[in-house]
């Protein structure tokens, strides 16, 4: 429920499901990390795990609540800008939940993370021993380009982390806001607006539909 926030406390700005998909992506991100090329079966069964959540925020940021849709946080160039030049303040701007860069951090975040596993899926070793479900679907020519992009684009989601590390950093040092404390309980200290949860439908289809796709890519797309 919206609100109910006492004095002080702030409002609950990020609900369950929001919260679930980001710590659960960042356990997913560094099992993968950690797996490649040493155990390829945990690899593989990691990267069906990230596809089913990006289905999900695919889903959520557009049935989920007011904070985590899309519509909500993404902003034009003009506002973009207009934010960039309040960076230098201590005091705090913009809506609760995703400021407009962190919003297009968002963006470019499940933008590599989508190419990145969808590369994976069509990647083969060197060899042919280790390949991705739907390998089958091209030749291993192309497997082999789609592993070496593979491996390319996961070095450009290591520098968007970096880069969102960096950012959790200067918004607690210097604005005085405990971003990760925020995405643990939900609740932001100098927010007045609470969002607006979504019904437990939506995320019912939500959930049903990312694994529904995980699954049918794990399976190789072979029925």
């Amino acid at each position: 429920m919206a609100g109910g926030s006492a004095p002080g406390e702030g409002a609950r700005i990020w609900d369950g499901p929001t919260r679930v998909f980001h710590w659960a992506l960042v356990v997913l991100l560094l099992v993968s990390w950690l797996t490649a090329g040493e155990n390829m079966q945990v690899h593989r069964w990691s990267g069906y795990g990230v596809i089913g959540l990006l289905v999900f925020r695919l889903w959520w940021g557009v049935a989920g609540g007011s904070t985590a849709r899309f519509a909500s946080f993404l902003k034009g160039p003009k506002a973009t800008l207009a934010y960039a030049r309040t960076l230098g303040s201590r005091t705090p701007h913009g809506a609760p939940g995703h400021n407009p860069l962190g919003a297009w951090s968002v963006v470019a975040m499940l933008a590599a993370l989508l190419v990145q596993v969808g590369l994976g899926l069509f990647a083969s070793d060197i060899d042919g021993l280790e390949s991705g479900p739907l390998s089958h679907l091209v030749d291993f020519d192309a497997s082999r380009v789609a592993a070496e992009l593979h491996e390319t684009t996961f070095r450009i989601v290591q520098g968007l982390v970096v880069l969102h590390l960096a950012a959790i950093g200067y918004y607690w040092l210097w604005k005085r806001q405990n971003l990760i404390g925020a995405m643990l309980t939900g609740k932001q200290r100098l927010a007045t607006e609470a969002l607006r949860p979504a019904s437990i439908v939506r995320l019912l289809v939500g959930v049903v539909l990312a694994v529904a796709v995980a699954w049918f890519i794990a399976k190789g797309a072979r029925f």
